[in-house]
């Protein structure tokens, strides 16, 4: 964590009318890993709110006597603009700053879970949950990790973003169980006011330590020897955002990503995350325990990511992806047969497989998007991580729908298993559509 050159050459002449910041001699610890540190935390605190929706759709439905579709709505909005939000996040930090976007993101989400204690109608929560969380954990989302380690990192920059990465499964590791016990013994309002706090006590942190680029302490990234001129405010960024979005649009190798990715939140965080809770509690499993197995997918997690990201290195990623979505299409199809009252070995053998492919998907999915796109390939895959919020609020709304209209999840579980084969389909043509279109990038 230290850097070995602890010197930076002269600095480059800064834009106009902003007055160069001499490099200075960079510290033991570098600032950029408090930065990082941060970071973490920051991503760690808005992780609460990916714990709880898959909580909140019970008691909301008896105390409240909303349906689970009505509940679904809600929460098919905030995994939507937790999607769409992403790609514009990046443009938010290039014209105003990090520090004043992430801390912006940190408020709305807190002031969206504190005033859902208040809401009395579905279009209550509708706007807290739904609007206001999802605007501010979009925010958050992969476009802060790929800021952060662009700005600061030279070195280890696949080490930071890994860690970054794994911070959400690590939030709903800490915050999961936490708030199933909360929801159970103290009601859902008390989990929607640890939500809030989570997120408000990380903001002192955010206001005093994570600063927007390393020119603004003197120094070079860590890893480097060049000093880098804090570039001027950008109010270009989100009109390039949208134009490389039309120009990927335009080959069809960007649907076969997008539909597959679609899928895969459609199987995560729109199935599992948010109606596996309520479907064990179907079947007699108290809520507590459904949650702490959520909180196992979050640990084993880390381990996948990391370990998909080391067999893309070394193997094509079109027939790992190939193979991920095959599998998993082939455990979702079993799932309905392990619901019990109690946890068996079949059940944790389930647990474990769905959190090694959790998002075993990244590594492959954004290799393929800088073989075809490029420079282009961080924008295009924030929107295709777009594609996969989109389909698991699809998802979300459909699941609750299937549960009202039948009385169970069952048919949502077959259905997420026959769509994983269309996704593993998709991954592996993707190779047919780049070999006839070598200028897609």
């Amino acid at each position: 964590m230290t850097q070995t050159d602890t010197s930076a050459p002269a600095a480059q002449p800064d834009p106009p009318g902003r007055p160069p910041r001499p490099p200075r001699r960079a510290p033991r610890i570098h600032p950029a890993w408090w930065v990082a540190l941060v970071s973490f935390l920051t991503i760690l605190g808005a992780a609460a709110f990916a714990a709880a929706p898959g909580l909140l759709i019970e008691p909301l439905h008896h105390e409240l006597g909303w349906s689970r579709a009505t509940i679904g709505v809600g929460l098919s909005i905030q995994l939507v603009l937790y999607g769409v939000t992403a790609p514009f996040a990046a443009a938010l930090m290039d014209r105003f700053g990090i520090q004043p976007v992430v801390a912006t993101a940190l408020t709305v989400i807190a002031l969206g879970a504190f005033s859902t204690i208040w809401m009395t109608e579905p279009w209550h929560f509708v706007v807290a949950w739904g609007v206001m969380v999802g605007l501010g954990s979009g925010s958050l989302a992969l476009a802060f990790t790929a800021t952060v380690t662009q700005r600061w990192f030279v070195k280890r920059r696949g080490l930071v973003s890994g860690v970054l990465t794994a911070a959400t499964a690590s939030g709903q590791l800490v915050f999961l169980p936490l708030l199933a016990w909360m929801v159970e013994n103290q009601g859902w309002r008390a989990a929607s006011i640890v939500v809030a706090l989570a997120c408000a006590l990380v903001m002192p942190l955010v206001l005093l330590l994570l600063r927007d680029h390393p020119a603004d302490v003197g120094l070079a990234p860590y890893g480097s020897d060049e000093f880098v001129p804090k570039p001027a405010p950008r109010s270009d960024v989100a009109r390039r955002t949208v134009s490389a979005l039309v120009r990927a649009a335009r080959t069809p190798v960007f649907w076969l990503l997008a539909g597959a990715f679609a899928i895969c939140g459609a199987t995560t965080n729109g199935l599992v995350r948010t109606h596996f809770v309520p479907s064990a509690h179907d079947h007699g499993m108290p809520i507590t325990v459904a949650a702490s197995l959520l909180a196992v997918i979050g640990v084993v997690d880390i381990v996948g990511t990391i370990g998909s990201g080391w067999l893309t290195d070394r193997f094509s990623p079109r027939v790992l992806l190939g193979v991920y979505y095959t599998l998993r299409g082939v455990a979702l199809l079993f799932l309905p047969s392990l619901m019990a009252p109690q946890v068996e070995p079949p059940m944790i053998l389930f647990i474990v497989f769905y959190g090694l492919d959790w998002v075993a998907t990244v590594p492959p999915t954004l290799a393929l998007c800088r073989e075809i796109y490029g420079e282009e390939a961080p924008v295009v895959f924030g929107w295709v991580l777009a594609s996969h919020q989109v389909g698991a609020g699809v998802v979300t709304w459909l699941g609750g729908l299937v549960r009202d209209t039948t009385g169970s999840y069952d048919l949502v579980w077959y259905g997420a298993g026959v769509l994983c084969a269309g996704a593993a389909l998709m991954s592996l043509i993707i190779r047919r559509t780049t070999d006839t279109e070598p200028t897609a990038a």
